[in-house]
């Protein structure tokens, strides 16, 4: 499984996560994780909730506490979380035909001694999948858009009407309460994210999972070399417009640019390699028809 990263948060993190402190924490004293609380997938108990439902619910989970099994007591509480925000996925499509669509939370717990075994069990994966608790306001028949807390209606959930699944449409929520650790949560999804802390643990995430946390080094790592790679395309380029222009002078410079402008950088390498190659040819003397040297016309030459 794919290790988490012990995550410290950046300058702008922290500025968050001190609005709910007593005292300004430092970034040694916090541990930060990525969280899926919730998305628009019909789950297990068969309920939905929609877009509009998960962009309030974004707000209204600020601040709110991490426990255990949503048992209600203040020694269960563990984490807070200090930002939220929509995440959509428009290359993946729910059972509804929308746009995969998550409500992600950033969240922090104290390093200190009481909380290191927590620490190592979301780093080892073992405390992963969450719940949350919410207070909904609407609450509707998929199939004939009833409200099931007032009027209810003759469909069951999970069953297939119309070649369409009955299930419960969750909207309007009015507050949230918590988030929880808990061993099968009702959406299947939702869960503490993973975090790739090389660049090669990036594809290897990524092929287990549609998600991935990168961390602050592999993205300031990832940064440097986009850089670089800009760079090194660019003087590829520009070697390439120079030997095009002493190689192809029948090529206008606008067109070499054009041309070389549309390679990526190991189409570029290969022209340039021919280019080169070209370059490196003796010049040949044409052959003509009388064979002498005094026929020779040193402004032709061939290649």
């Amino acid at each position: 499984m794919q290790k988490i990263e012990k995550s410290k948060p950046d300058s702008a993190a922290l500025d968050q996560i001190n609005r709910f402190t007593r005292r300004a924490l430092t970034a040694d004293e916090v541990y930060t994780f990525s969280v899926i609380l919730c998305d628009n997938e019909v789950d297990r108990d068969g309920e939905r909730f929609t877009v509009e439902a998960l962009q309030k619910l974004a707000e209204l989970f600020v601040g709110k506490t991490g426990i255990f099994d949503h048992h209600a007591s203040g020694k269960n509480q563990t984490a807070r979380i200090y930002a939220a925000a929509i995440v959509v996925d428009e290359s993946r499509r729910t059972s509804q035909g929308e746009p995969y669509t998550a409500l992600k939370a950033e969240a922090y717990l104290l390093r200190n001694e009481g909380n290191a075994a927590l620490i190592a069990d979301i780093d080892g994966g073992i405390k992963k999948e969450v719940s949350v608790s919410c207070s909904m306001s609407g609450r509707h028949c998929s199939v004939c858009g009833a409200d099931l807390y007032h009027d209810g209606c003759s469909h069951r959930t999970g069953e297939m009407v119309d070649g369409k699944l009955c299930h419960v449409v969750l909207s309007e929520p009015t507050d949230a309460y918590e988030f929880s650790f808990v061993a099968i949560p009702a959406q299947p999804r939702a869960g503490v994210t993973k975090a790739a802390s090389t660049l090669p643990d990036i594809e290897k995430a990524l092929a287990a999972s549609d998600e991935v946390t990168l961390t602050r080094a592999v993205c300031e790592e990832l940064t440097r070399k986009a850089a670089a790679g800009e760079s090194y395309q660019k003087k590829l380029r520009a070697d390439a417009v120079r030997l095009s222009h002493t190689l192809l002078p029948e090529l206008s410079g606008t067109l070499a640019d054009r041309i070389v402008s549309r390679l990526d950088v190991e189409e570029l390498e290969a022209f340039n390699a021919a280019l080169q190659k070209r370059a490196s040819r003796p010049l040949c003397r044409p052959q003509t028809a009388a064979g002498s040297a005094d026929d020779f016309d040193s402004s032709v030459y061939q290649i």
